[in-house]
């Protein structure tokens, strides 16, 4: 929890509890690496042959992507473009909208775009991490005990179904239940490598990036797949980033500094020491650092730091789902919030279902992570040029650096993304077009929702009432008025809510106090209580009222309106009456197959989106719904 989350809440952890906690959430995907990233380059047809110098080599490329996309680019910079408290490119791109139009420029449509995509590529990312995570933890079996390696997939399904079934207790509780487990492992990361590295010596040379050039330009016909490998070892920087919300800046700082990234160095250097002694270990370098008598205990480790590694992606996922379904970019799904002192923290019971069933999935049918990996990296290089991108808007309007300086930062960033996306793409075929396809069905159903709710406020708009006729109406007294208070959820324009109009055909009466409400969404985490609401009297028992919520609130209508309606409005909530419309979405003859297609999928998400009634908190008991029929 940073400190714009501290502040909001009252509460501040001590340092050390929350980078204990961050331990065991945001860094379990990159501290997994190590389990698979060294192997991969010298793996398969494509790998560089095994040599000392071509160990170095690798470990060089490795330990400086880690240095310059991890601690230089997301921890020194990325890290800095949060959106009061919130990270992850979809709050990205919604800082940099807001900064432009505070600036007095159009709202930069494609900006939104950019985050669309790249929030749909860490939700395939998602998909793949775990699985791929898992299974070359449960792997160490067949070093430990090759016996048991025919349980691999089975057991690799059990620990996945156990992980996703505790999500519900929020990522706090689940960080504090992993962070020590994620401590040592990092711990015996260090401890395996300083082990090798003690008879090999030699290897140190590797942190000079010279080695890691050179290596490239002698193997200079493995190039691609060997950044493609090393990549592995950094995929999880992204996850970093989407996960600043759950605890902020300076613990994800000090437990990378600190602990993380001495760890992850110390142990990749000692792989490259073992393979100097041993080409052989080369079907498993990672877990045959260990003496024989430590692997099954290892192994054991590595399967709980492979379940923790998932956590990453998996609360990036919630959080990015609740910014989209806020932002309006998602039909609304049931969100839980699991803390009371960070508003974060969130479950999201639906994305967990689709991401444990993607997950088990995914290992029933690859059964390895040599075959995952080759599906593994596509989708997180992608996001991360996607971040590059919106790094040079967001240095000019966020932070009004010149064209010149975010230009050179935002072209150092891309010649690393560049390399890597390059390299990955290699891999779009036979498997790595999986994540691509999951990101473009994830990015079309947004866009679809989006483009539907557009057109189905221009048709409401179309055919809607002005308050205006409605206020004379009312003046002339032709509308018999009944006792009490009535709260109709409109729009922000100036006309009469459908479930209003529908109302009075059946009921032919209206309440003596009405209350025209508009729930808005603003493109920062949290609204400013003294600008939550905007109250105006309309004359003859009407008012509007504008409720402004952050895209990372819960928003609590009852209790909005309770705190912050005038004395004058008289506003009694416990007597008060929701009327909300429930329509029903019919296709229009005129419409286009295309249309006709994306409009039946609109209705289908309509239909299926959690009800308003438990999204606004409002009371069941005194909630109206009235149906119609809408042509679209």
């Amino acid at each position: 929890m940073n400190d714009s989350l501290a502040s909001h809440s009252g509460y501040k952890p001590h340092l050390s509890v929350s980078t204990l906690a961050a331990l065991g959430i945001v860094f379990g995907d990159i501290g997994t690496s190590p389990l698979y990233a060294f192997r991969e380059c010298f793996s398969g047809h494509h790998g560089a042959p095994i040599s000392p110098q071509n160990l170095v080599g690798a470990a060089s490329l490795i330990v400086w992507s880690l240095l310059l996309v991890v601690s230089v680019k997301y921890l020194f910079i990325i890290l800095k473009l949060d959106n009061k408290g919130e990270g992850g490119i979809l709050a990205l791109s919604t800082l940099i909208r807001g900064a432009v139009r505070r600036l007095g420029g159009n709202d930069p449509q494609k900006i939104l775009l950019f985050g669309l995509a790249g929030a749909a590529l860490i939700y395939a990312d998602g998909m793949l991490t775990p699985a791929i995570s898992v299974l070359s933890a449960v792997e160490g079996l067949s070093v430990s005990s090759p016996a048991l390696a025919h349980w691999t997939v089975p057991l690799a399904v059990v620990i996945l179904i156990g992980l996703f079934s505790i999500q519900k207790f929020g990522t706090g509780n689940v960080g504090k239940l992993f962070g020590p487990v994620v401590l040592l492992w990092f711990s015996v990361l260090g401890l395996l490598g300083v082990g090798a590295l003690w008879e090999h010596p030699q290897v140190l040379l590797a942190l000079s990036p010279w080695e890691g050039v050179s290596f490239l330009v002698r193997e200079w016909q493995h190039a691609f797949p060997l950044l493609a490998a090393v990549f592995l070892a950094v995929t999880g920087g992204e996850a970093l980033y989407a996960d600043l919300g759950h605890f902020g800046t300076r613990p994800i700082r000090v437990g990378w500094f600190s602990v993380v990234l001495p760890a992850l160095v110390l142990n990749y250097l000692g792989q490259a020491a073992l393979l100097t002694a041993d080409p052989s270990a080369i079907r498993s370098p990672f877990f045959l650092l260990a003496p024989e008598m430590l692997q099954l205990p290892l192994t054991i480790l590595a399967t709980g730091a492979a379940i923790i590694a998932s956590q990453a992606l998996i609360s990036g996922a919630f959080s990015l789902t609740t910014q989209a379904v806020q932002l309006g970019c998602m039909s609304r799904v049931r969100i839980l919030y699991t803390s009371e002192h960070s508003v974060g923290q969130v479950y999201v019971p639906v994305v967990n279902h689709i991401l444990a069933a993607a997950c088990i999935l995914l290992v029933i049918v690859f059964e390895t992570s040599s075959a995952l990996a080759g599906a593994y990296g596509v989708a997180i290089s992608l996001t991360m040029t996607i971040t590059s991108l919106l790094f040079f808007s967001a240095a000019r309007a966020v932070w009004g650096w010149s064209k010149f300086k975010a230009g050179l930062i935002t072209g150092i960033f891309l010649l690393l993304d560049g390399a890597f996306l390059a390299a990955n793409a290699l891999k779009i075929w036979p498997t790595g077009w999986l994540p691509l396809l999951i990101a473009a069905v994830v990015m079309s159903i947004m866009l679809i929702w989006i483009w539907g709710r557009r057109r189905l406020y221009a048709r409401i708009l179309r055919d809607s009432l002005p308050i205006d006729d409605l206020l004379k109406d009312l003046h002339k007294g032709k509308i018999h008025r009944v006792s009490g208070t009535a709260i109709y959820m409109s729009g922000k324009g100036l006309q009469v809510p459908t479930a209003l109009l529908h109302n009075l055909k059946h009921n032919q009466v209206l309440h003596e106090r009405v209350i025209l409400l508009h729930v808005m969404t603003l493109d920062q985490p949290r609204a400013n209580p003294a600008e939550m609401l905007d109250f105006e009297d309309l004359g003859d028992g009407v008012h509007r009222a504008t409720l402004r919520f952050g895209f990372a609130e819960t928003p609590d209508v009852p209790t909005a309106l309770k705190l912050r309606m005038p004395e004058s409005a008289r506003f009694q909530p416990g007597k008060a009456t929701y009327f909300l419309g429930r329509e029903t979405y019919g296709v229009g003859k005129k419409a286009t197959f295309i249309d006709r297609l994306r409009l039946s999928l609109f209705a289908v998400m309509a239909r299926n989106a959690s009800p308003a009634t438990a999204y606004f908190q409002l009371p069941p008991g005194r909630v109206v719904e009235l149906g119609g029929q809408i042509t679209l």
